[in-house]
Order: structure tokens, then sequence, then C-alpha cells
């Protein structure tokens, strides 16, 4: 699920969640997608943690506009699981 926030460029080292596979990493790099004719800035992330998986150590790239940082992912779910 995709939030309406200011998106903002994550420094290297920064851990993020992203928010289409629930993956959790570290910021290794940056990079960019071509989405319907315009290039999109990327994030690559080492992931340390997989959803669907158990493996990790594998670099993750998506879309910068999936990916929000693991802080904020924190309190979204605290909220959720009060509000459920």
């Amino acid at each position: 699920m995709l939030c309406d926030r200011k998106i903002t460029m994550f420094n290297i080292g920064d851990y993020v969640f992203n928010q289409n596979t629930g993956n959790l990493g570290k910021v290794i790099g940056y990079g960019h997608q071509m989405v319907n004719t315009a290039y999109m800035p990327t994030v690559k992330v080492l992931v340390d943690f997989a959803t669907n998986s158990c493996r990790r150590g594998f670099v993750e790239e998506d879309l910068l506009t999936v990916w929000i940082p693991w802080e904020e992912a924190q309190r979204m779910e605290i909220k959720n699981y009060y509000v459920n």
C-alpha cells in the first residue's frame, strides 16, 4: 500500500521498508527505471529481512516511492496493531 507522503531521498546506510514486498534492508545505492517514458529514481537495498523467503543478503531495487524509512514503518505497524 502506497501512502501519501513527502518523498525524500534516503542516505546510504539508512534502513528502509518496501511497502510492496515487505522487505527490510539498508540503502546501498541509487538508480533509475523507465516508467511511462520518464526516468524515475530507484533505491538499491541490501535486504536483511525478506518476508517471502528465508533469504537475506540480496539486493532489491525498486522505485523510490515504495520505500519508507524503517522508523515510519514501525509507527504504522504499531498504529495498525492498536486500531485493528
